[in-house]
């Protein structure tokens, strides 16, 4: 007895500029405009003709050297996270977590990094996974911005030796960029720019340099700025985002 083998799933390709303008870079004649300047790329060859056809699902396209987000399905979120909420996206002991923020919606999604119960800011949410692995890849260097209120007075060295590097209890860390952004009495606003990923690494950071910190927040990450997100919203990156994201980590 000979059984058939099943046929492969059909792949339903489109065209190109069709998939292009559903990826937001605008009408379709304006995407039949830019295939022919050959400002795009697909699967790393300059196309400038008409007629070709795609798999969404499966093709990589640049346009002017940044990809676009073809694959249905795929969320990508900003969210500023509460103070006092966990950064997990469900909770064995009941706690108030970032997953009861998302709860409603149909897709799965999960967290890129991590923020401290009590540091609130922007934390990136998505099922896009390679792009995740690579955001918090210590390889990509991708750098995180803070804002801190810590205990003044700031000494005016301060920012050469976080520039230095600090020594803690895991190894030296360096800070990539210091300001001091305002002074309100015993308190002092500051700006760090930092690429580090270890635990706590801000706070444990400004403790070992003599400014223990009162609030921290995260302000941004790569490309992508907090604004002016209320803590506990959530928004969809646009597509020049996304597509600075995935050029920052070389997608």
């Amino acid at each position: 007895m000979h059984l058939m083998a099943e046929s492969p799933p059909e792949v339903k390709k489109e065209r190109l500029q069709k998939v292009m303008a559903a990826a937001g870079v605008g009408s379709r004649r304006h995407c039949e405009e830019l295939i022919a300047e050959g400002r795009v790329m697909v699967d790393g060859e300059r196309v400038d003709r008409m007629g070709m056809t795609v798999d969404p699902a499966d093709v990589v396209i640049h346009v002017d050297g940044t990809r676009l987000v073809t694959t249905p399905g795929l969320v990508h979120l900003v969210l500023n996270k509460p103070r006092g909420m966990v950064t997990t996206m469900s909770d064995p002991e009941g706690r108030p977590c970032i997953g009861d923020l998302v709860a409603d919606r149909a897709v799965r999604l999960f967290h890129v990094g991590r923020l401290d119960t009590d540091t609130e800011g922007l934390l990136l949410l998505t099922n896009d996974g390679e792009l995740g692995h690579r955001l918090t890849h210590p390889s990509y260097g991708i750098t995180k911005t803070y804002l801190a209120e810590v205990a003044g007075p700031v000494p005016r060295d301060l920012g050469r030796r976080l520039r230095d590097g600090i020594e803690l209890d895991d190894g030296v860390v360096r800070v990539d960029d210091f300001k001091v952004k305002d002074v309100n009495g015993p308190r002092v606003l500051v700006e760090l720019v930092i690429h580090e990923g270890r635990n706590h690494v801000v706070r444990r950071l400004l403790e070992a340099a003599g400014n223990p910190v009162h609030a921290l927040v995260r302000t941004e990450l790569g490309p992508i700025q907090l604004g002016s997100l209320k803590p506990g919203r959530t928004r969809h990156l646009t597509s020049h985002e996304v597509g600075a994201l995935y050029r920052a980590v070389g997608m």
